[in-house]
């Protein structure tokens, strides 16, 4: 239902690098130590903000082109059959009982049952389905489907998760160059500029800090879906959004590419223990269960 995190983990990794090298560039690291020796925090701070809200906000401006490009989604402009106009007539009445603006609906040629929801405004986004789903759900269980997406977008859940992973992505970057900076200056005694040791520190640090700040970002991820499914539940009723899930568990394991599987439906695959904290969604039991327990 959703793709929304592994989109951001790719592209804010591309983007931090990028940035950091058009700062590094620009003379900016210079400033963070002026003495030879020091470390200025506030500098270091401020540049790892730009580094990593940039990088979430450029993820976000582009999140609907990019989804597009990675699944081939086709906008339905004009409907050209019965399927499709149904399915711009559902998206637009829910939107409308959702309070949003018409988001742009798409298909995309895929056999498992997916769909997904992201834009970079709530009244600006896209709302796509597999044809796999809508050849292997009943009418009710598309409809629950697409009600959960135009929840995740009423919910405002693309900007939430940026905001998340932009705060994530700053405190990687701020404390990765000060284990770099410790290293170089406390455990290697180097006393002019930045050795080798910094940058392979920094490297590691970032490594481990940013599959630990994930794990942040995927419990925002979970919650999220908790919330879209609540809110597909009061817009069309529980009942069809459990069907859809039992369905959904039933069938073959999500394909989406790898940028954009925690955006779908279902998420991938089943984890136990440890790697349960890198899941993007629930398992469909706590789900169903969770919509079981509501009014």
């Amino acid at each position: 239902m959703f793709k929304r995190i592994a989109l951001f983990i790719a592209t804010n990794l591309a983007v931090i690098l990028i940035l950091s090298i058009v700062l590094r560039l620009l003379g900016v690291d210079r400033i963070l130590d002026e003495s030879g020796s020091g470390l200025n925090y506030e500098a270091l701070l401020i540049m790892s903000a730009v580094i990593g809200f940039g990088g979430s906000f450029i993820s976000l401006a582009i999140s609907k082109w990019m989804a597009k490009r990675a699944t081939g989604a086709r906008v339905i402009n004009s409907p050209s059959n019965s399927t499709e106009s149904w399915l711009v007539n559902t998206v637009q009445r829910l939107a409308q009982k959702s309070g949003i603006d018409m988001p742009e609906v798409a298909i995309y040629d895929a056999p498992d049952m997916n769909a997904f929801a992201t834009g970079a405004r709530r009244n600006n986004a896209l709302v796509a389905v597999s044809t796999g789903l809508l050849r292997n759900m009943k009418q009710d269980e598309v409809e629950a489907v697409l009600a959960h997406e135009i929840s995740h977008v009423a919910n405002g859940d693309m900007v939430t998760l940026t905001l998340v992973q932009g705060v994530v992505n700053t405190f990687v970057i701020f404390l990765s160059r000060i284990v770099g900076h410790i290293v170089d200056r406390v455990i290697l005694k180097n006393e002019r500029g930045y050795g080798i040791g910094y940058f392979l520190s920094v490297i590691v640090a970032q490594l481990v800090l940013g599959i630990l700040a994930s794990i942040i970002v995927m419990w925002v991820s979970r919650h999220r879906e908790y919330r879209a499914d609540a809110g597909s539940a009061g817009l069309v009723g529980k009942q069809p959004m459990i069907n859809a899930l039992a369905r959904l568990d039933r069938g073959q394991p999500a394909s989406l590419p790898e940028a954009l599987q925690a955006f779908g439906i279902s998420g991938k695959g089943k984890r136990s223990g440890l790697a349960a904290l890198f899941l993007s969604h629930p398992p469909i039991a706590e789900r169903i269960a969770a919509l079981q327990s509501l009014p």
